[in-house]
């Protein structure tokens, strides 16, 4: 995947433009730091961080150890020591052995220590399947992460949105788990690299992607493309869908779902983790607390099976696609 040499206006991928984005950060501010395995010499395993080491040196691209507790709790230690880390774990499956250090450690601190200590330690998880990987490496942790009070949790789903975000997440005092749909890396749109524009949402505001009235769909990461594709048939059934990118899994913009679910009175929440405990759970049952009156049908859950993640041959199976989201859009019509 090319990255660097796709740094101009125009269109990138969304792996080019989280490069530009972190290219920024570290242009901007000397205290930024990238830590993570391979992301060096290599660039990363999805090349996210090629030429920065090159560009910025090798006391500010830090090749880790295979050790993702390592990896968070030096850059705990960073923070404390007036730096900004960006932490990079090369897939989804492989943060578990990060999971104390995050929840137990990162999480806390700020709140322990009365708001007098700044923890702005950004995670990046590439996140999701779709690429036809092996175990461990298509997973939809998120839940785990929005259960813990603390942290920010962010999913990016194009390659603009994930040029602002990232920089937004660097920029924050707060510790962000920041997820990056792999089955997008390739996306391309239009991206002028540069400083987050003053009119661009904040960190945790949702994003209307199509205007509609009849029905409101809630993706966030992978699923947007696939809730857009939906609306696009929808539309030609005479069906108007409204899309929303959550871009924040915590907190939630409850304020933009619930004015479109009071608009549409219909609700379809996508994503790829299983819907058992899923973050689709809390925004269905959030949504049917604010706006119970309103709705027309009970709020409609699409996402993964409640099975670990299946081999790459049979994923196809387990991934929300159009037809199941379509499927969930009739449901709410049967009441």
């Amino acid at each position: 995947m090319s990255t660097t040499s796709e740094v101009s206006a125009g269109e990138l991928t969304l792996g080019a433009a989280l490069n530009a984005g972190l290219r920024q950060a570290m242009a901007d501010d000397e205290s930024v730091i990238l830590v993570g395995e391979d992301i060096g010499a290599l660039g990363g395993v999805f090349r996210v961080t090629d030429g920065l080491r090159a560009e910025f040196g090798d006391d500010r691209v830090i090749d880790s150890l295979l050790a993702e507790s390592g990896i968070v709790g030096t850059a705990i230690g960073l923070a404390l020591r007036g730096y900004r880390p960006v932490c990079e774990i090369q897939f989804d499956g492989f943060v578990y052995p990060a999971f104390d250090q995050i929840v137990s450690q990162l999480a806390k601190l700020r709140a322990r220590s009365g708001g007098r200590l700044r923890i702005p330690v950004t995670i990046r998880i590439p996140c999701g399947g779709g690429i036809g990987a092996v175990e461990h490496h298509s997973e939809s942790n998120e839940a785990y992460f929005c259960h813990t009070a603390g942290l920010r949790v962010v999913a990016c789903a194009g390659p603009a949105d994930a040029h602002w975000m990232i920089q937004q997440a660097i920029a924050c005092d707060d510790p962000v788990i920041f997820y990056e749909p792999k089955r997008r890396y390739w996306d391309k749109a239009p991206v002028e690299p540069g400083p987050v524009p003053p009119d661009a949402p904040a960190l945790d505001q949702a994003r209307i992607a199509r205007p509609g009235t009849d029905v409101t769909v809630i993706a966030y990461g992978p699923t947007v493309r696939v809730a857009l594709d939906a609306a696009t048939v929808a539309e030609s059934e005479g069906r108007s869908l409204e899309v929303i990118d959550l871009r924040s899994l915590s907190p939630v913009d409850f304020g933009t779902l619930t004015a479109s679910a009071r608009k549409t009175g219909r609700v379809v929440v996508v994503h790829e983790a299983p819907t058992f405990c899923g973050l689709g759970a809390e925004i269905a049952a959030e949504i049917t607390e604010r706006c119970f009156p309103l709705l027309e049908a009970p709020v409609q859950r699409v996402g993964g099976w409640n099975v670990p993640y299946p081999p790459a041959r049979t994923e196809e199976h387990y991934l929300p696609d159009l037809d199941r989201v379509l499927d969930a859009v009739d449901v709410t019509y049967q009441y």
